[in-house]
């Protein structure tokens, strides 16, 4: 018996041994391995003291020497500690199972509601599309919020930038366009902010019913950069999933700033120069690759993205804001100023466009936009001569009319964040207000 099985068992059969390598490095979060050819881009498993092993990934090789960053806190790890591939997975499959869940960038649950399932294989990196093959933006998108339906119209397949530095309300703005979108499927990255904004976010920007039908990535500040990473890149492969399976797909970003950084974390650990302001040439070559996976794809599905920036110190020409406002189809500027005079939502009229407006809105709309575009524009020249006393009527009837109407202007731009505003009505109100 054992002499036929000898015979029947064939070299393939033969269990290899597995290569394993060796830990020589760690200095911060860039760990340094020898003696196993790791693939850049390829998981690994590194063995701690206490027996347990720690996910990382390879983002780079000198010589004989391969570098890996681990996806979390590297704790535990000795000199000479094992390093070996980690065993082929089968990958994350994906279905209408996942709405309703929030994930980290593995993939992982972190709602304690089980395992994720579906029938479908979830693409391992965002997917890329022939540009001549992309559906145009033909559709006006109505996010619910006055000021943007109105005079910065969006177009479902539109990618737009969220421009604001802290404390302007950037976090309730976006939660407004979360709850009064009309989408199929809501995708939302929480990607480096603040680890209670999780739970705020999903008890009070969506609430049950949004949150049936969203998706939720989350990578909070104290993750690595990596996971940071790997969190906004699922955030879009899972909204592109949806976008080509047929359904209007809202992804929401916050924030691109912080993928920027993280990005700059692991490019300067692998000793890239810095170029402006402390940011690798590798970050402005990785947000356009990023942005360009949002839009619409070949299908009738659609893939409408908002991001957030963030403007440190509401310098709208640090070079994060100013490659994102280069790269995506239209931006919308917070205002410090109009936040501080109780202005919400503190969009900057005059610093915002929808590049995409042309395209979905009528001539009747674009022009009545323009007429009570430059009306806040005269009113803001004069506003700080009024309490003076310095403006006096009568020298010019276009910015007497401005100082008149202003005060409905307001009214039309400012927005309660729990009161929705249709597309309609905000059309019919501001079509009305530019033709008194």
């Amino acid at each position: 018996m054992l002499r036929a099985a000898l015979e029947k068992l064939e070299l393939d059969d033969v269990p290899v041994a597995t290569v394993t390598g060796r830990l020589v490095g760690a200095s911060g979060l860039l760990l340094e391995s020898v003696g196993c050819p790791l693939e850049t881009g390829q998981r690994c498993l590194i063995e701690t003291a206490a027996g347990e092993w720690l996910q990382a990934q390879v983002v780079g090789f000198k010589r004989e020497v391969s570098y890996l960053m681990p996806f979390k806190k590297p704790v535990g790890l000795t000199t000479g500690a094992r390093v070996q591939p980690a065993p082929d997975a089968a990958g994350l499959f994906i279905g209408p199972s996942w709405l309703g869940r929030i994930v980290n960038g593995l993939g992982e649950p972190l709602d304690g509601l089980g395992r994720l399932g579906g029938e479908h294989p979830l693409a391992a990196h965002p997917p890329r599309i022939n540009p001549l093959k992309k559906r145009p933006v033909d559709a006006p998108l109505d996010v619910g919020v006055r000021a943007i339906n109105g005079l910065l119209t969006l177009g479902r397949g539109q990618r737009v930038g969220l421009f604001a530095g802290s404390g302007v309300g950037k976090s309730v703005l976006l939660g407004m366009i979360t709850r009064h979108t009309e989408a199929d499927v809501v995708v939302v990255g929480l990607i480096g902010e603040r680890g209670r904004e999780v739970r705020e976010f999903v008890e009070h920007a969506l609430g049950a019913e949004g949150l049936a039908k969203a998706v939720l990535v989350v990578a909070p500040a104290d993750e690595s950069p990596l996971m940071r990473l790997k969190a906004t890149e699922l955030t879009h492969t899972i909204a592109a999933h949806f976008r080509d399976q047929g359904r209007h797909v809202l992804l929401l970003v916050d924030s691109l700033t912080r993928y920027a950084m993280a990005q700059r974390e692991v490019a300067l650990a692998l000793g890239e120069p810095p170029a402006t302001r402390g940011y690798p040439p590798s970050v402005f070559g990785l947000l356009p690759t990023l942005a360009e996976s949002a839009g619409n794809g070949e299908g009738e599905g659609s893939m409408s993205a908002i991001y957030t920036v963030l403007a440190e110190g509401d310098d709208q020409q640090d070079p994060v804001v100013d490659t994102a406002r280069a790269i995506l189809d239209g931006h919308i500027v917070l205002s410090r100023g109009l936040a501080e005079r109780g202005h919400y939502p503190a969009i900057d009229i005059s610093a915002s466009v929808s590049r995409c407006m042309g395209l979905v809105a009528g001539a009747s709309q674009r022009e009545a936009a323009r007429t009570l575009r430059g009306l806040w524009a005269r009113y803001q020249e004069v506003r700080a001569l009024i309490p003076l006393g310095g403006y006096v009527p009568g020298a010019d009837a276009e910015t007497d009319r401005a100082v008149q109407r202003m005060p409905l202007i307001e009214r039309f731009l400012c927005q309660d964040a729990a009161v929705a505003a249709p597309y309609g009505a905000s059309l019919q109100q501001l079509e009305e207000l530019s033709a008194s």
